[in-house]
């Protein structure tokens, strides 16, 4: 690669770039060709956040502006991750579709077991808003009560993304957690989608078996007006 047009340099004195040259030149020319290419509104992990900078919400990095998290895209790491969860999805399809068969040899089938739970209804549940009396953050406290959970199991949670579930058209502006547990149905708040603080003591859950009773509690990072505008910080109950 000729660099002898540079900026400074003098004519004819170009040589052959160095590796460190040649990688930003590739990395250049790969955000300039996923800018043309690519729609960033269409993306469902791309999310840009209050302080101005913009995430991955699949490989969980920050990037200061859209050619670097478009460089990022064009990576191993993201291109990894997005192999993985075509995999994953590809594998749920399969097994949903197959019943619970399994093939042990060719012509033959045997049917695996599968634990079949019955659902029993929606859990009870109750959303607080708070606020850190030193941080003035915002956060919601959840406690969903499961008094019916068989011994040794523990609810779980996790946040999903507005672009995952089918449910209601999908909105850059939401996110969804989830809270599961046998033999309930598993419900989702619709919150807002900001970066959640989860530092240590900012996020944190318990369980109370005996009480039959989870809770959760997180703050947003940073603060800004009407932090609970619009939505309320929380939207109303879903079945997923």
């Amino acid at each position: 690669m000729d660099f002898q047009n540079r900026v400074g340099s003098k004519p004819g004195s170009g040589g052959v770039a160095g590796g460190s040259e040649s990688n930003v030149d590739r990395r250049e020319r790969l955000r300039k060709l996923a800018l043309e290419t690519i729609d960033l509104a269409k993306d469902p992990y791309f999310m840009k956040n209050h302080l101005g900078s913009y995430e991955c919400k699949l490989c969980l990095t920050l990037h200061n502006n859209e050619g670097s998290y478009l460089a990022h895209t064009q990576g191993k790491k993201h291109q990894t991750n997005l192999a993985r969860r075509a995999a994953r999805d590809a594998r749920d399809m399969t097994g949903a579709a197959v019943g619970g068969k399994v093939a042990v040899s060719a012509g033959a089938t045997r049917v695996a077991p599968r634990k079949v739970a019955v659902k029993i209804g929606r859990p009870g549940y109750k959303v607080t808003k708070v606020r850190d009396p030193a941080t003035r953050q915002m956060g919601l406290l959840f406690q969903i009560q499961y008094p019916e959970t068989a011994d040794g199991v523990r609810p779980r949670h996790r946040f999903m993304s507005a672009y995952e579930q089918k449910v209601e058209p999908p909105s850059k502006h939401f996110q969804y957690l989830l809270f599961a547990a046998e033999p309930y149905e598993t419900i989702a708040f619709k919150v807002q989608s900001r970066e959640i603080d989860k530092a240590e003591g900012r996020f944190w859950s318990h369980w109370d078996p005996d009480a039959g009773q989870f809770h959760l509690q997180f703050f947003f990072k940073g603060e800004r007006g009407g932090a609970f505008g619009g939505m309320g910080g929380w939207d109303r109950q879903l079945v997923l």
